[in-house]
């Protein structure tokens, strides 16, 4: 599955190693991106969370080029059918 997945994080987040984990399982790539390291994607995180630091936010770019899809704790199915587009 091409695309591309990036994964805004924190060390301490069980539902983002959750989802790490789910995606090595099934054989997708990311990226992680830890928000307590990079201000600039702190403040993406809470410009797509209404101001809150939320994560894990996953940002989609589908592998049929559309629109890029930003999701909040999404469900591994959930980020799959972002993928496909």
């Amino acid at each position: 599955m091409s695309g591309s997945v990036t994964m805004y994080s924190t060390t301490w987040c069980g539902y983002c190693n959750r989802l790490k984990s789910q995606l090595d399982r099934e054989g997708i790539g990311y990226t992680v991106i830890n928000i307590e390291e990079d201000p600039d994607s702190a403040t993406f995180v809470e410009s797509v969370n209404g101001g809150n630091q939320v994560v894990p936010t996953v940002l989609v770019v589908p592998s049929g080029g559309g629109d890029q899809v930003v999701m909040t704790n999404p469900s591994l199915r959930q980020v799959q059918a972002a993928l496909a587009g």
